[in-house]
């Protein structure tokens, strides 16, 4: 890891609620927070709680040296398509595993919600 460069990856029991053009698209009460130096929290989501019906998947992929390959997905609702609305590393490098096979969305392009526990 770069020099002063850290993720930090925990489990929580947040409220998290993606909505897209106020249709709710996920909700969770078991997100997965990596918290990455230099950048916003970032809310990991478990497929099964998001409406993966509703995902694309991309041919867009870029490469973390932190957490590994990333591949991105696009959400299609009633016939608008966002691109790249969220990602997923399946296969995380060493010390990223906890984050594998989870959905995560760009907060500035979704309706994001992060509250209390319920």
């Amino acid at each position: 890891m770069a020099r002063g460069h850290t993720i930090t990856i925990t489990t929580s029991n947040l409220h998290v609620e993606v909505a897209v053009h106020g249709q709710t698209v996920a909700v969770s009460d078991c997100p997965v927070v990596l918290d990455e130096t230099g950048l916003p929290s970032r809310y990991y989501l478990r497929r099964e709680d998001v409406r993966t019906d509703l995902l694309r998947p991309t041919s867009f992929q870029t490469t973390c040296p932190f957490k590994g390959k990333a591949s991105y997905w696009s959400l299609e609702l009633d016939g608008e398509v966002l691109d790249g609305v969220a990602w997923s590393y399946d296969t995380p490098i060493a010390g990223a595993e906890a984050i594998a096979g989870l959905l995560c969305f760009f907060p500035e392009r979704v309706e994001m919600t992060v509250g209390t526990s319920t």
